[in-house]
Order: C-alpha cells, then structure tokens, then sequence
C-alpha cells in the first residue's frame, strides 16, 4: 500500500483552507498559459473569466488530494477499521487493485477499481472526490466563501 498526494484535510476548515490557498496558483497557471497562447490584453478580459481560473483552481486542489493506492484485501482491511464512513466506490466489485480518498471530516470515503491504468484511476478518483465530497461543501459556503480566491486578475 503506498499514498499519493498530500492533502488530507481532517476538518472543512482545513479543506476550505487548502481550496482557498490554491486560488492565487491557478490564477498564475491560466495567466502563464494565456501568455503561452499569446493573448493580448482585450482576449484575456474576454476569455479568463471567474469560472476558468475556478475551474484551475478545482484542479489544483484535486491533484492535491492524498490517495491510498491498494489491493482490494488492503481496501476492504481499511473499511473494517472505518466502518463508520460511507462508502463511494467507482467500478466493478471484481478487480484487484483500488485506489481510495477518505474525508474524514464527511466520514466518507471514494474508491476506485483498476486494474492496469494506475495513472487513469488516481485522477478519476481525485476528480470524482473533488465533485462528490468537497465542492458541495465549498458551494454550500460551509466554514469560508470559497470564490474569494476565484476572482480574475489583469495581466
């Protein structure tokens, strides 16, 4: 068993945090691509707006996440010692390896199946933990507003 990433948050407010603090670096990655792409000043107003840099955002919080890269006997070991959380497994039942993200402060845990694309199934995890878990919570405004690091800024 071996983890990826680094974020595990233990409360909302530590999640809300992180999303928060990821604000200012998606903003300087679609800044930086939107150069790359040879925007001029009008074109970036008109194209990077709010929902792009949020998007960017999304992402680099999610490709944060820790995630537990198993067999399904280590998954199944983690789920008795967690009985208590709520189990969001994507796939089939029937394959060896999972990957998993437990939020402790949701008591919920996201699994999914894989069995040779590693790769493919950490990111789905982390997109699907992002959207089930945490952006219900941070569109529900609980512990912060978590569009403040959203806004748009000028080249």
């Amino acid at each position: 068993m071996e983890t990826e990433g680094t974020l595990s948050p233990e409360s909302i407010a530590e999640a809300t945090e992180a999303f928060e603090s990821a604000g200012p670096t998606a903003q300087q990655v679609v800044r930086e691509a939107a150069k790359a792409m040879e925007f001029d000043r009008e074109e970036y107003r008109e194209r990077v707006t709010g929902e792009v840099v949020e998007r960017a955002r999304n992402v680099v919080f999610a490709e944060r996440l820790a995630v537990t890269v198993g067999t399904r006997e280590e998954f199944d070991e983690w789920l008795e010692t967690n009985s208590d959380y709520e189990v969001i497994e994507l796939g089939s039942e029937d394959v060896d390896r999972v990957v998993w993200h437990a939020a402790p402060f949701a008591e919920t845990v996201v699994a999914a199946t894989y069995q040779n694309e590693r790769e493919a199934a950490v990111g789905t995890l982390r997109r699907q933990a992002f959207a089930r878990v945490y952006r219900p919570r941070f569109e529900d405004g609980e512990d912060a507003d978590p569009t403040s690091a959203g806004s748009t800024a000028e080249e």
